[in-house]
């Protein structure tokens, strides 16, 4: 499966786009980010992209996100459902989303189940933060087929 527009929407909504480097809000430096939440080993202080770089790796790091969700789960997903996982493991890596529960709940077909996981994900560094808090949110809904527009407004709505 490829992330819709709703999926894509609620990603940018949330990332947001930043055309110079900036440090991860938890720990006030490492790992650095750059346009539409991309890190790596490249990204470091004063490194600056243009819009063409941030959108183009978007698309390239949608893949990799894309192809880990495909490979976890066993269970047939609808397109909100793989929307909201691929934000998931874009925001937190799919090697949290491979050992969760939010996975082991999805693979066993516990669709309700897995929706009150994705809250339990708000926090960085041990503390609540308020953005993660409204991301989840806005997961939830949109697993649970709400449109882009208003996953985002759940998630607006959530902290």
């Amino acid at each position: 499966m490829k992330t819709s527009p709703n999926g894509i929407a609620v990603l940018k909504y949330f990332e947001s786009c930043r055309l110079t480097a900036y440090p991860d809000p938890a720990s006030g430096g490492v790992p650095w980010t750059i346009g539409w939440g991309h890190t790596g080993p490249e990204v470091k202080p004063g490194l600056v992209w243009s819009q063409a770089q941030a959108d183009s790796q978007l698309s390239n790091d949608l893949v990799s996100r894309e192809q880990a969700v495909s490979n976890a789960v066993t269970a047939s997903l609808t397109a909100g459902q793989f929307d909201a996982l691929v934000d998931f493991v874009y925001n937190l890596g799919a090697g949290n989303f491979q050992t969760s529960t939010l996975l082991s709940l999805i693979n066993a077909g516990d669709m309700a189940g897995a929706v009150e996981q994705f809250a339990r994900w708000n926090k960085a560094a041990g503390k609540v933060m308020a953005g993660l808090t409204r991301r989840r949110a806005a997961e939830a809904a949109l697993f649970s087929g709400s449109s882009g527009a208003d996953a985002i407004a759940a998630g607006v709505a959530a902290a």
